[in-house]
């Protein structure tokens, strides 16, 4: 796994859009209940269950957007005893009106924990920034959203049995990055490669996001990761592919990045006489 820090590609104006997006994904996240949680691991099950109700609350849930109907049950946030004595969430019906539609755009605000979040953020910051240079700030926006939902759509429809919330704006941004490698192949990615210690490369990011796009295939298949039903890598997939078909139209008309100088590969280039 590599880690991108940063891109030589610069932009010519602010992405005011990128720089919204990553504060408002965070403020979200900070009031999110059960943020101790994300950190410690732990916290109790009074907080556990708040978090479990806000998430069935504002996150999409592949059963309810394909047969768009609520569970008859969902969590209260309260805490209560079985007849068996043992502690546990309590679940009721519904006390409120959910739209699934609706719910897509709440989860791409959600994080399930700080690595989750940083995470996304740092692909946004890197690869968003472009993107919204070449699309221009609304159109950005919208295709962004667009990338979410069907990202989500698509999950959905691969996995319409399941019952668990999903969250995070891992959908859009793998369409950031699928239209970031359409529009611009050769730019080059500054990353660290953990070996023994993180080596500082700079290789093109045909190659780096060529090689995501492959692991989030291989970990969608259950193979080389342990967390492949906890992550919805079908979603960056599908968003991935679905931020290339929207920018392939743009290509044409995008200028290729400046040829780097300098540092290649963690050394400095000898000049061409």
């Amino acid at each position: 796994m590599v880690i991108p820090v940063h891109d030589v590609n610069p932009v010519r104006r602010t992405p005011w859009v990128t720089y919204a997006l990553i504060a408002a994904n965070v403020l979200v996240f900070l009031s999110m209940p059960g943020l101790a949680d994300s950190v410690t691991g732990g916290g109790s099950l009074a907080r556990l269950c708040r978090l479990q109700e806000f998430l069935d609350h504002y996150a999409a849930v592949p059963q309810e957007l394909i047969h768009h109907r609520m569970p008859r049950l969902v969590p209260t946030g309260d805490v209560g005893l079985s007849p068996q004595g043992n502690a546990g969430c309590v679940v009721a019906p519904p006390g409120y009106d959910k739209s699934p539609e609706l719910s897509v755009f709440t989860a791409m605000f959600l994080h399930g924990g700080w690595l989750h979040l940083l995470g996304n953020m740092l692909f946004l910051l890197i690869f968003g920034n472009n993107i919204e240079d070449r699309m221009g700030r609304v159109r950005f926006l919208l295709f962004y959203v667009v990338c979410g939902y069907l990202a989500s759509y698509g999950f959905a429809v691969l996995n319409a049995g399941s019952s668990d919330p999903l969250i995070g704006a891992s959908g859009a941004i793998a369409g950031v990055l699928g239209a970031y490698l359409v529009l611009y192949p050769k730019a080059r990615i500054w990353v660290l490669v953990p070996f023994l210690i993180f080596l500082p490369l700079r290789l093109p990011a045909w190659l780096v996001l060529g090689f995501w796009f492959v692991l989030q295939a291989v970990y969608s298949s259950g193979e080389g990761v342990s967390d492949a039903g906890t992550v919805a890598y079908a979603a960056h997939i599908v968003g991935f592919v679905a931020g290339m078909a929207i920018a392939w139209p743009l290509k044409p008309g995008t200028p290729p990045p400046p040829e780097p100088r300098g540092l290649l590969f963690g050394r400095r280039a000898r000049p061409r006489w």
